[in-house]
């Protein structure tokens, strides 16, 4: 009985410690690979507190193995944008203009219902009040209001209504990001233009 309580503490210990080194996302906000790791490990660490027979160190080396590759896999992305594209997809700007991209939503196999209810979640009842939409990667929808459908502020009062853009980052970790500039119209030399100017 003894032997079964201080196993059960050393693995969660070591569990809580793996999970800390992980990162802190909550499941909502993982990626993928996190969230496969994340299951590997509470099956791992079941198998020796269900048998006794089985060495404790085994299931702890495993543990350690999946805490290393998800390090390792969490750093890689930030030096190779296919690697990041590749591991963590991207987000897709499913509503322009209050039109709905059809194409979009295939890609990211997505109902208009399912679009719908997002939209309704954020109280926006009405598609043409949206100027874009975005499907992020962890799956929510973030949304800009068409400027004359915003709510108004004190800054506001007195001033005429700009057509609503997009903020897309343009350079990541040094280096052009090259669908934004394509989702911005956008050539690179106007970039660099602007950089110098």
């Amino acid at each position: 009985m003894m032997i079964s309580v201080i196993r059960t503490l050393i693995l969660y210990i070591f569990i809580t410690v793996a999970v800390r080194l992980m990162g802190k996302r909550q499941i909502a906000d993982m990626q993928p690979n996190e969230l496969v790791v994340t299951l590997l490990i509470s099956e791992i660490a079941a198998i020796p507190l269900q048998d006794p027979a089985r060495p404790l160190f085994d299931g702890v080396l495993s543990i350690f193995i999946l805490v290393a590759l998800e390090i390792i896999m969490s750093v890689l992305p930030m030096k190779s944008n296919l690697l990041r594209k590749w591991l963590s997809g991207n987000s897709v700007v499913i509503i322009r203009d209050g039109k709905i991209d059809q194409r979009a939503m295939k890609k990211v196999r997505m109902t208009v219902l399912d679009l719908i209810e997002m939209l309704r979640i954020q109280n926006i009842f009405d598609l043409s009040s949206v100027a874009f939409a975005v499907l992020e990667v962890n799956g929510n929808l973030s949304v800009l209001l068409r400027s004359d459908e915003m709510p108004v502020t004190k800054q506001d009062i007195g001033k005429t209504a700009e057509a609503a853009s997009l903020p897309l980052p343009v350079i990541s970790d040094g280096r052009i990001v090259k669908e934004s500039l394509e989702s911005l119209n956008m050539r690179e030399n106007d970039l660099r233009r602007l950089l110098k100017g």
